[in-house]
């Protein structure tokens, strides 16, 4: 029990936070945990804060380098979430002026910069999307331009003095660009530097990141030392392959799911995946035990789609809710069983010389360019469907003409989750 004194001589008693035992919480923040720089030191900091009612201080840093986070980027949020649940302080670092450098991890070349005002824009969807996994109202919130903004030069020259080229040059991606040939900008080695001083700044007791991100992480580690503080443990988690199961999920390679899609979409998208990805989603982004995971993904206990349409569940119930989630999978179970859904949008079509081409049809109800509209007819992803008998027939010449006629009430399915109920005018 802690005292509080106010007046002298009363002394006023105020509960203690109450840490979990020490398993329980590594079980909770060690879930699919790569690297873990050290399990004996996680486990004495852990020690420690129950000792003195201390939390600790638990680091995970995000560079706002595009508007959108996407259920990859969750990961490490969920990780951070979960020593938010077990009392510990976290703080999220907006990387405000490390975006502007841009870190190459994974990268085979110099990364473009972004301007301030573009890095700020994106910072406040960032926060607005980290809402949906963290716990904001109990959220450090730290730019780090806090401490560069007010930076001269010879304050940057003393930071790299820190360390040395040939240090930096262990990193793998540097190493693979050198050993290539290919160009490394001088201002790609200031990240690392960059990202291990904001851990100086905050004093970080843990920091979180991706497994590409571990060198970063050390180097915060070496910079707290130099600066006579306790250096941080360092964990790092995977990096979640995207909806074709190979490649890290990127909005780039278009194999990404945005935490803001809508329902209906996230649902479809998680059905997508291929099997053999299930066992990594499940453990990545739900909270249910290993052992049911294990079992939910055992086809000889459990059939597959029914494993997937669980996951697709849990996942779009995490960003959308129960009652959004409840909905996504009844539209999904109506397509599957070629029922329509019942919330169809209802789209207007306008005809030039009493008809319409099919490219000008899907852009005008769908949307994006015309460029856009007839890769998707090429690629055989435009059906319209009769209402009365559910029949569909693939719409693959963009330049094919369709009457008021053929239209009128009829539905246009683009890809497998867009319908629209057509109206001629």
């Amino acid at each position: 029990m802690l005292w509080l004194f106010l007046i002298p001589g009363t002394r006023y008693p105020i509960p203690m936070t109450q840490f979990r035992p020490i398993d329980e919480q590594l079980t909770d923040v060690l879930r699919g945990a790569i690297d873990v720089a050290s399990p004996d030191e996680l486990k004495a900091r852990l020690r420690d804060s129950i000792a003195h009612n201390k939390p600790l201080r638990v680091k995970l840093g995000v560079d706002p380098s595009s508007p959108d986070l996407h259920v990859g980027h969750t990961l490490q949020m969920r990780r951070l979430r979960a020593f938010q649940d077990h009392g510990h302080q976290a703080v999220l670092i907006i990387g405000d002026y490390t975006a502007m450098v841009g870190d190459p991890s994974g990268k085979n070349k110099t990364r473009p910069q972004l301007t301030h005002e573009e890095v700020e824009k994106n910072a406040r969807t960032y926060l607005e999307q980290a809402g949906k996994v963290l716990d904001v109202s109990r959220l450090e919130i730290r730019r780090n331009g806090e401490w560069f903004s007010g930076m001269n030069f010879m304050d940057v020259l003393k930071l790299c003095s820190r360390t040395t080229v040939a240090r930096l040059l262990e990193r793998d991606d540097f190493l693979k660009r050198y050993k290539a040939e290919q160009p490394i900008s001088l201002h790609e080695f200031l990240y690392p530097l960059m990202q291990g001083w904001d851990s100086v700044m905050i004093k970080a007791d843990i920091e979180l990141g991706g497994s590409d991100q571990l060198f970063n992480l050390l180097m915060g580690r070496k910079l707290q030392e130099q600066e006579g503080q306790h250096p941080q443990v360092c964990i790092t988690g995977p990096l979640l392959e995207g909806l074709d199961g190979e490649q890290k999920m990127s909005k780039s390679l278009g194999n990404a799911i945005a935490i803001n899609e809508p329902p209906r979409d996230m649902f479809g998208k998680v059905m997508s995946i291929p099997d053999v990805a299930m066992k990594k989603w499940y453990t990545y982004l739900t909270k249910l035990p290993l052992d049911r995971v294990a079992d939910l993904c055992d086809p000889g206990k459990n059939h597959p789609r029914d494993a997937k349409i669980a996951l697709a569940h849990l996942v779009t119930r995490e960003f959308h809710g129960d009652d959004a989630a409840n909905t996504a999978q009844a539209a999904f179970e109506a397509i599957s069983k070629k029922q329509l859904p019942d919330d169809i949008k209802a789209a207007g079509v306008k005809l030039e010389n009493d008809g319409v081409q099919v490219w000008a049809l899907v852009k005008q109800v769908h949307g994006g360019s015309g460029g856009d509209a007839k890769r998707l007819v090429a690629q055989g992803g435009v059906r319209l469907i009769e209402t009365d008998n559910l029949d569909e027939r693939t719409l693959d010449d963009p330049n094919a003409t369709f009457g008021k006629g053929e239209l009128e009430g009829r539905v246009l399915k683009v890809g497998k989750r867009a319908f629209y109920r057509l109206t001629v005018s």
